[in-house]
């Protein structure tokens, strides 16, 4: 019989069934469950693999890391990995990702009920686990039912850090509403988007602090706000700016009383310099940034949360000939310049995938992270993916859902690991086929894919 999260998970996606029956996967570490890994080459902060090594895990956190023999009681509750000179990893970070959304054409997601919104996004978070992102950063959505089932073992998936719903201005990035529902009244029905917690519509300083201390409420471990023009949405060129420095400073104060900080989605100069000069700490995309602007984050230590935005087969669906498409090929021309002026001012920069609306593309997840080579080395790719995305993660303070260091392979840290068939350093293209090339996939001290102990 299959623990709880694997008899879920199988109802739910007959596909991952056979994937599932040749893994161990476990709901809850037993207490004092010891997991030794031996003869592995551990991927360093620095990005550089160790010489070969022993890492004792004991519950949910990583107890030790030898070059020798760790003396262990070798009991039955220990459990013997041998690694054969593989590469011992940290799990994945995405740190920009819509779990509920990423997975659903975008006519459904505006309409469907949020129970199906939830049981698809339950297969996408378990399918997301078995490519190897232990943790994810929810920048928009109501993820906060799922991330409470993962963490309580119904379901096998990754950590969420959530931010709720968007806060967008009308006619913002997060405005979706129909024309016929403009102008709102005092007491008119919130649209469907609002009501099911993707989106929250609020003008003036007043109404996005009321906001953003709703989302904190719920439990958002850090508040996302639109702070331009978007690819996605119906209304906005991507050139407009949105809110003002006294809005986004109203949300700043809410999160700062709550110990965590606001990120923005924004592409252009204006609307990056706006949001900084409001006290905002991170910058989604950035794609029309100009040398300025850079300079700007470099100077006040701002994180940059970018994506490799090309037109290839990675950009999310827009239809041809349409206003979005246009605005997509105008905001991914300007991506190259983007990581450029990052790596110029060496700008704190955070990756992830901002993947919605298409099954399909979520799947390559991995080829987006491998298709970074075009700026960075291997070592680097892997480096922001970890160890630089759970130091975003962590300025969340009190309010990090998981405390404990993630994205490093250290003693004390949370026993979040990979072991990849391979050198990851050495061939980059190994993590785009997790199936294969991931051989144990352990989060929290579970282990939820061993090919190892197949026989």
């Amino acid at each position: 019989m299959y623990p709880r999260a694997c008899q879920i998970l199988v109802f739910i996606s007959g596909g991952l069934f056979s994937a599932l029956v040749h893994a161990q996967v476990a709901r809850e570490p037993a207490v004092g469950a010891v997991t030794l890994f031996q003869n592995v080459r551990v991927l360093q902060k620095s990005g550089q693999l160790s010489a070969p090594s022993y890492v004792l895990v004991r519950g949910n956190r990583i107890e030790r890391i030898a070059t020798s023999a760790v003396p262990t009681d070798r009991s039955a509750s220990t459990r013997i990995i041998e690694g054969g000179g593989r590469t011992l990893m940290p799990g994945l970070i995405d740190a920009h990702t819509h779990i509920l959304l990423q997975s659903i054409p975008m006519s459904v997601a505006m309409t469907a009920d949020i129970g199906y919104l939830n049981l698809v996004a339950g297969q996408a978070a378990s399918e997301m686990l078995l490519r190897g992102f232990t943790t994810i950063r929810d920048l928009g959505g109501p993820s906060f039912g799922l991330k409470m089932a993962i963490d309580q073992g119904l379901i096998p998936g990754p950590r969420i850090v959530p931010s709720g719903a968007f806060i967008s201005q009308t006619s913002g990035h997060g405005d979706f509403r129909m024309p016929y529902e403009i102008p709102r009244t005092v007491g008119t029905p919130l649209s469907h988007s609002e009501q099911e917690g993707v989106a929250a519509i609020a003008d003036g300083s007043d109404e996005v602090r009321l906001r953003a201390r709703e989302q904190l409420m719920k439990g958002a471990t850090q508040i996302k706000l639109m702070a331009g023009g978007g690819v996605a949405s119906p209304y906005d060129p991507l050139d407009v700016a949105q809110y003002t420095e006294f809005e986004f400073r109203a949300a700043v104060e809410a999160a700062e009383n709550w110990g965590t900080y606001v990120t923005v989605h924004a592409y252009t100069p204006k609307a990056i310099r706006t949001a900084i000069a409001g006290g905002v700490k991170c910058i989604e995309h950035g794609q029309l940034a100009d040398d300025a602007s850079a300079k700007l984050m470099a100077d006040k230590g701002i994180w940059w949360s970018l994506q490799p935005f090309l037109d290839d087969e990675d950009a999310n669906p827009q239809p041809a000939g349409s206003t979005n498409r246009q605005k997509q090929l105008e905001m991914s021309a300007g991506t190259d310049t983007a990581y450029k002026l990052a790596k110029k001012y060496k700008v704190k920069t955070a990756w992830g995938t901002d993947t919605l609306f298409d099954a399909k593309l979520a799947s390559r997840q991995g080829a987006q992270l491998a298709k970074m080579v075009r700026w960075y080395t291997p070592s680097e790719i892997l480096t922001m993916a970890t160890a630089d995305n759970a130091e975003l993660l962590a300025m969340a303070g009190a309010r990090n859902p998981y405390p404990g260091r993630l994205g490093v392979v250290e003693e004390g840290a949370l026993a979040d690991l990979l072991l990849v068939d391979g050198d990851p350093i050495a061939n980059i293209q190994l993590i785009t086929n997790p199936g294969k090339n991931l051989l144990v996939i352990m989060k929290d001290g579970v282990i939820y894919k061993n090919q190892i102990s197949l026989p």
